[in-house]
Parts: C-alpha cells; sequence; structure tokens
C-alpha cells in the first residue's frame, strides 16, 4: 500500500487540472512570473560614411538614447522621409540623442551621394549584407528602432511614418536623467 493517492485516469478531468493547479501553486511559491524587461539591443560598431571613425553603439550606453534608422537610397519612404530625419538630428542632437542610418543594400556611392543630396549630417554608414540589421530583426527599410539610455530596445516602428512619431518616444525619455556617479564618501 502506497502512501500516494493514485494517479488520476488518463483523459479525466483530474488529469487535466491537477497539472495546471502544481504549475500555478509553482508559480505563486516563487513568487510569481518575473516582469518582462526590455531587451536588451544588440551591440555593433559601423564604419561611418563622412570619414568620422566608427559608430560604436556600446560607448552611448548610460549617456545617449540612440535612434537607428535602417533605410535605402532606393526606398521611396526613406527618400521622401531623410529631411525630417536630419530636422530631428538637429533637433535632438545637443539634448542626448544620437541618430545613425543604417544603409541596407547600398554601396557606398550610392549611399554618400544620397546623403550630400538631402544636406544630411547626421551619421551614417552601410550594411550591404544585412548582417547588423539581422541582428535587430529589423524587417524591410525604412526601419527604426529606439534604444534607451540602458541600452535596451524601447520602440520598434516599421515603415513610413515612423520619423513622424520619434519626438512622442524621445522627449519621455528625455526626461529620465541618466544615472549620476555616486557621491564621494566623506572623510
Amino acid at each position: 500500500m502506497s502512501c500516494f493517492p493514485a494517479p488520476p485516469r488518463r483523459g479525466s478531468l483530474a488529469s487535466l487540472v491537477l497539472p495546471l493547479a502544481a504549475t500555478l501553486a509553482i508559480g505563486l511559491v516563487a513568487g510569481g512570473p518575473a516582469a518582462e524587461a526590455a531587451p536588451a539591443a544588440p551591440a555593433f560598431t559601423l564604419d561611418l560614411l563622412d570619414g568620422g571613425g566608427r559608430f560604436d553603439s556600446r560607448s552611448r550606453i548610460g549617456k545617449k538614447v540612440v535612434v537607428v534608422r535602417f533605410q535605402a537610397t532606393w526606398c521611396r519612404p526613406c527618400v521622401n522621409e531623410e529631411p525630417a530625419l536630419q530636422d530631428l538630428w538637429e533637433r535632438y542632437r545637443t539634448r542626448g540623442v544620437e541618430i545613425v542610418a543604417i544603409h541596407v543594400q547600398d554601396n557606398p556611392q550610392d549611399t554618400e551621394e544620397f546623403l550630400r543630396d538631402h544636406g544630411a549630417t547626421h551619421p551614417a554608414g552601410l550594411d550591404p549584407k544585412f548582417r547588423i540589421a539581422n541582428r535587430f530583426k529589423a524587417g524591410r527599410p525604412p526601419s527604426t528602432v529606439v534604444i534607451n539610455r540602458k541600452g535596451e530596445i524601447v520602440a520598434r516602428l516599421a515603415g513610413a511614418g515612423a520619423v513622424a512619431k520619434l519626438p512622442r518616444i524621445l522627449e519621455p525619455l528625455l526626461q529620465t536623467k541618466p544615472r549620476k556617479k555616486p557621491p564621494e564618501p566623506l572623510r
């Protein structure tokens, strides 16, 4: 004779309910499900087309909000929105926002001409084989990702119209003060 009750018959209501009840009980004892955090943005480096060196996303964590714009010279919405992206760069660059355009499936000559024709001064580089774009799970261009100062992806915007939505996303992020260095201990 066993101290444990016989297992419920397969297909009975008890065989369906008991595993669910046990899972819920374990979750409650363990403190329930953890709060879901924003996903960490993948780190990336990008050679800048203006000869300004490399853009390293890791160096911005804790200092800047980063807007990563995946675009292309052959993408009509990208062409139409580039002037607004440049205006956004000029408006926010002194407020702690870094905008970087990553051109996918483009060559250096076409991209440089595109940037020159639009008077773009924001950082830009090439990702001709979608290596960075794939790490961000970016779809067809335009695709825009916003990364907060903690290095977390806080917004993904696909398609046209993303640039117009960015101020509503950026303003609250800029209200949050970056972490300050703790005060020196008194001696």
